[in-house]
């Protein structure tokens, strides 16, 4: 499991200072972005490499509100990883108490045909690290 700790800013919320929903999506992406350099994984290189991930569903639950200030944590683990997709769990936190939980489905691509490739086999045993 990877921890990413995230700081609610004014920029984040609302006028009655409760983080608006789509932040939620922004705080899960930079913890999945920064899971990835954990794991050692370069996005850099996967360009260059020709391929890279795109998101092909995201499902979230919002369970309670987070306000201004709020310290969080965004916990993410690769649940599932098949040839071709993963899918990422993700809960964020504030102390014990979740705030929302998410499932992402990953997919690994060819950024020139945009077409399915497996996941590279380097890539995959790095999310083992988890």
């Amino acid at each position: 499991m990877f921890e990413f700790p995230v700081r609610v800013y004014y920029s984040d919320t609302d006028a009655e200072g409760i983080v608006y929903h789509g932040k939620y999506l922004d705080f899960a992406e930079h913890a999945r972005t920064e899971m990835l350099r954990f794991c050692d994984v370069s996005q850099h290189a996967m360009q260059e490499g020709g391929y890279g991930f795109v998101v092909t569903s995201i499902t979230i639950d919002y369970h309670r509100p987070a306000v201004l200030d709020d310290e969080l944590v965004v916990k993410s683990e690769v649940e599932t990883s098949r040839t071709f997709s993963m899918i990422i769990g993700q809960h964020i936190m504030r102390g014990e108490e979740e705030l929302a939980t998410l499932k992402v489905k990953a997919a690994s691509i060819d950024l020139h045909t945009g077409r399915p490739v497996p996941l590279p086999k380097d890539v995959a045993e790095a999310f083992k690290k988890l």
